[in-house]
């Protein structure tokens, strides 16, 4: 059976390093203001963060600050390092501490706590792709967070293919927040 043009297309296709994202953007070809991130190797545009997005964001932000103190780093929609290909920018990481250590160097795998996804239009490319990229990449555990029912899909035991388990939360309960011991997060009346 012959290969068609579009096969030909992905077997050929070629993946960006961070090194090369940061050249791009150094020489213009990615505008300053482009919501783009890096995944894989692509360079995927990212849709515009709306009011519900932007409103569970900011109500879980404050509520990591308050859970982990200074046990821990919370970053909001800013870039970790993956690996060679990956460079995303969820909407948290709890990373560990000190913060003088991401001065330098955005957080890589072994700082990461957590990584906090919130879906809501882009919920189909945060579920099926970039959970699946947090995983290959060796995340211990990512949480999706859907805007619009308030629900969380708590994921876990990564391997190259996916999470082998995800468990899904319908608030109204504490939820431990890996790597700190009785830090816990309140997801009652999330919304």
């Amino acid at each position: 059976m012959a290969a068609t043009a579009q096969d030909l297309m992905l077997r050929h296709r070629h993946r960006y390093t961070v090194d090369d994202y940061y050249r791009m953007a150094d020489a213009g070809i990615l505008s300053p203001d482009a919501r783009v991130e890096l995944i894989d190797g692509e360079v995927m545009e990212i849709p515009p963060i709306g009011p519900p997005h932007a409103s569970m964001v900011t109500e879980l932000q404050n509520r990591l600050i308050r859970a982990v103190g200074e046990a821990a780093v919370v970053r909001v929609q800013l870039p970790v390092r993956l690996g060679p290909y990956d460079e995303p920018e969820p909407d948290l990481a709890v990373v560990t501490p000190p913060l003088a250590k991401h001065r330098t160097r955005h957080p890589k795998p072994a700082d990461i706590l957590l990584l906090i996804v919130v879906g809501d239009s882009s919920l189909p490319l945060d579920r099926d792709v970039k959970l699946a990229r947090y995983a290959a990449c060796g995340i211990t555990e990512a949480w999706l967070v859907d805007a619009n029912a308030g629900t969380v899909l708590r994921c876990r035991e990564p391997d190259a293919e996916g999470y082998r388990r995800a468990d899904a939360i319908h608030g109204q309960c504490d939820i431990q927040i890996p790597g700190l011991p009785g830090c816990t997060l309140d997801l009652r009346h999330l919304h």
